[in-house]
């Protein structure tokens, strides 16, 4: 039997998801083992036993200063930024992207102004974010809006421009107007493309919502990783980092299950 016919077991799909995650955990136990017994003092990779206890220390311990357990304080703030920023993003996406792909004259004034923009590096722009909008919540959660808005906007207008003629053509013969055929033919079709594309989008979010964080902002998780950068804190950046990771995976995880229980259909035809 040709490789590409064979499909692995449940059992052997689940050891084959886990391998890759197995092999890095090994990689770096291994070379931090090595650089540990050459130097006990190193901080670049501190044994995993290390990273597991201060996790427990972040999670578990309030700041002297503040009261406040700081891991969980500057998610509830990351967490909020995010959700404004890929909420709005999302919101403006479709409602563009459906303008676009249904009509011309929008199409012909948009589109291409669209394609620029969505071309500009988000990242470039910060400074003047910063300058335009203060050093606020405001230009944190305007990066996002600005660098993931374009690409969801060119999705999901492409994704219109897909909905079959004869379909338009059909509602068009019964009497729909312009906004029924957006509201009940283009819409229904485009929702699963639009909780696709925020999963595709969340990567970048979390980029510049990190950096925005990073150089500007005295609550986050960002703004922790870079404070504690100085100290060369490796476990608290690698249980950062670790955290973070989990978060996006969980978000993305929700996202899935939405999608499948609010568009069985679409999962279907997929």
């Amino acid at each position: 039997m040709r490789l590409i016919n064979r499909r692995p077991g449940t059992a052997l799909r689940a050891f084959l998801a886990l391998l890759p995650f197995l092999a890095v955990f090994a990689i770096y136990a291994v070379a931090s083992d090595i650089r540990l017994t050459a130097n006990p003092a190193d901080r670049l990779l501190p044994a995993p036993s290390t990273i597991v206890d201060t996790a427990a220390r972040l999670f578990t311990e309030s700041d002297r200063r503040s009261g406040r357990i700081l891991l969980w304080h500057d998610t509830a703030i990351s967490l909020q930024r995010l959700a404004l920023g890929v909420g709005i993003a999302a919101l403006g996406g479709l409602v563009f992207g459906l303008l676009i792909g249904l009509l011309p004259h929008v199409r012909a004034a948009l589109g291409g102004f669209v394609a620029v923009v969505s071309m500009i590096p988000p990242l470039a722009i910060l400074p003047i974010l910063f300058i335009a909008f203060g050093l606020g919540e405001l230009s944190k959660v305007m990066l996002i809006i600005l660098g993931i808005m374009p690409f969801l906007i060119r999705d999901l207008s492409q994704r219109v421009a897909e909905i079959p003629t004869e379909q338009l053509v059909k509602a068009q013969t019964l009497g729909a107007s312009s906004a029924v055929i957006a509201l009940r033919v283009a819409l229904p079709q485009i929702m699963p493309r639009l909780l696709q594309s925020v999963r595709l989008s969340l990567g970048p979010a979390w980029l510049f919502l990190i950096a925005a964080e990073a150089i500007a902002s005295d609550l986050g998780l960002g703004y922790r990783i870079f404070l504690v950068r100085r100290y060369l804190a490796m476990d608290v950046i690698l249980t950062y980092v670790l955290w973070i990771t989990a978060l996006a995976f969980l978000l993305d995880w929700a996202l899935r299950r939405l999608s499948r229980r609010a568009f069985p259909w679409a999962e279907t035809a997929q």
